[in-house]
């Protein structure tokens, strides 16, 4: 008989700390919010919720990449949509210095406002997106233009400090796009049909004219080369504009696949809380019925067998 009683102790004790572990394990579940508080509690399980957070965490730096490469081509966007207006302006102002019934005051005043379109062009393709020149190619941090000058502060040229290559960014697993950055597209005349050889030759062939008041050469080569060379900015932007709809496809799928990634994270890493609930009710009931049959157990002495 004694040993059934030791029996019967055992088996209480190990229902008894079974009820009370699935109880706490349960517990641990909603208060958070995990199925799984160790990698031992189910290590398939634990080795796919590492597996699906790791492509969360990289589809989000491919998002935010991807983003930046918009915002990076929205701010060229801008810089030469300015600069077209720009040269429109120039243009016109070359046109009219190239009608001979204008007197010189009028000449004169044109070269100013032509040289500060000048300016202002050099200083919009100058311009930063953060801390990076966007049209200094691989050199971000260097200012890219710089205009050269006489010693009357006429404009002579254009210096470019940049280089001739692009900017690569990864956009998915194994799927790279080229940001444009190589500001020496806008420098040469071998995409343009200009005259000039280099727009830094056009902005001194331009100044030269206005200070001779050579009107055939304002009004013939120099307005071909004020088209030409529009329209070479006009094509860079275009090809910026063709990249930024790449790029916002790209980020409509980066973000459905992030809703699918983080469904699929949440379907083996989140607890169904009204499951859980419904089970911490039921295993609440084992123990107390477990503890209610223990106290019957242990209230037993020898005098329950002395009669």
């Amino acid at each position: 008989m004694r040993i059934a009683d030791n029996t019967m102790y055992n088996n209480f004790l190990t229902g008894y700390e079974t009820s009370t572990a699935k109880m706490q394990k349960t517990m641990t579940q909603l208060a958070s919010q995990k199925q799984l508080t160790e990698a031992s509690d189910d290590p398939l399980k634990a080795s796919q919720i590492i597996n699906l957070s790791t492509s969360v965490d990289q589809n989000a730096m491919y998002g935010d990449s991807i983003q930046d490469g918009i915002s990076w081509n929205q701010m060229q966007d801008s810089a030469l949509s300015s600069i077209s207006d720009i040269m429109l302006r120039m243009r016109d102002l070359i046109q009219e210095s190239a009608n001979g019934t204008n007197g010189s005051d009028v000449n004169s005043a044109n070269k100013a406002e032509i040289e500060q379109d000048m300016s202002q062009i050099v200083d919009t393709l100058n311009t930063k997106y953060g801390n990076k020149y966007i049209f200094a190619g691989e050199n971000t941090t260097t200012k890219p233009f710089e205009l050269e000058k006489n010693d009357a502060g006429d404009i002579t040229g254009l210096t470019y400090n940049g280089t001739d290559g692009d900017l690569s960014r990864q956009i998915a697993d194994g799927v790279s796009v080229d940001l444009f950055a190589n500001g020496s597209k806008f420098l040469a005349n071998s995409d343009t049909g200009a005259q000039a050889a280099s727009l830094g030759d056009y902005f001194n062939n331009v100044v030269t004219a206005l200070n001779s008041d050579n009107k055939s050469e304002l009004g013939g080569d120099l307005l071909s080369d004020t088209d030409a060379y529009r329209d070479n900015f006009v094509n860079v932007r275009t090809q910026i504009g063709a990249l930024t709809n790449r790029l916002q496809s790209a980020l409509s799928r980066n973000q459905a696949q992030s809703t699918n990634l983080q469904q699929s994270l949440s379907n083996d890493q989140d607890v169904d809380v009204a499951s859980a609930y419904s089970n911490f009710e039921k295993e609440k009931l084992t123990y107390n019925a477990t503890l209610a049959m223990g106290t019957k157990i242990m209230q037993t002495t020898i005098l329950d067998y002395m009669y």
